[in-house]
């Protein structure tokens, strides 16, 4: 019941007169305040001033956005002409290394070469040596023989002959080497 008789006494209570001044109230006063404000700006030509403000800040946007556009551009100029000559370095390293691969089998194939030739000429300087050798064996072989196939001679000779038998000898050859 409560909530009723609450009801009850709202009902009857008077209504509240609502203050006003000149004739305007609260509300009122507020209107023509902003009304004021609002003369007050067109008055001062602040639309304008913020018009030029706003012109301005968007002509500074668009220089830096056209830089900003020059800037894009040219990062990516550079960013073409770094993969060409990447592309390039790419091409001269495969170029290098092939040319190095074809250096080396040439340097080896010129050693190999090389080294035969060597081999070929000690071993010819060899077998010459070895051949120079043997005549020097063969020569002195042969002188060896010579001087003893002369001693014994000579011994012989000095053995079987005697004085008269030599000049016969010494006669007979004197006469052939006159013939």
């Amino acid at each position: 019941m409560s909530s009723a008789l609450l009801m009850t006494m709202v009902a009857q209570a008077p209504e509240a007169a609502e203050p006003t001044f000149l004739g305007l109230n609260p509300g009122g006063w507020v209107s023509l305040a902003i009304l004021i404000v609002f003369a007050l700006l067109i008055w001062k030509k602040v639309p304008g001033a913020v018009g030029r403000a706003l012109d301005s800040k968007i002509a500074l946007i668009r220089d830096q956005l056209a830089e900003a556009e020059a800037l894009r551009k040219e990062a990516e100029a550079l960013k073409a002409e770094y993969e060409a000559k990447a592309a390039s370095v790419d091409k001269d390293r495969a170029a290098l290394l092939e040319r190095a691969k074809h250096e080396a089998k040439e340097i080896v194939a010129k050693a190999k070469k090389d080294s035969e030739a060597l081999i070929e000429r000690r071993t010819r300087m060899a077998e010459d040596k070895i051949a120079a050798e043997e005549r020097t064996a063969v020569e002195q072989l042969r002188a060896a023989a010579a001087d003893a196939a002369a001693k014994a001679a000579a011994r012989i000779i000095a053995d079987r002959h005697d004085a008269s038998t030599d000049a016969r000898l010494v006669d007979q050859a004197i006469k052939e080497i006159g013939r």
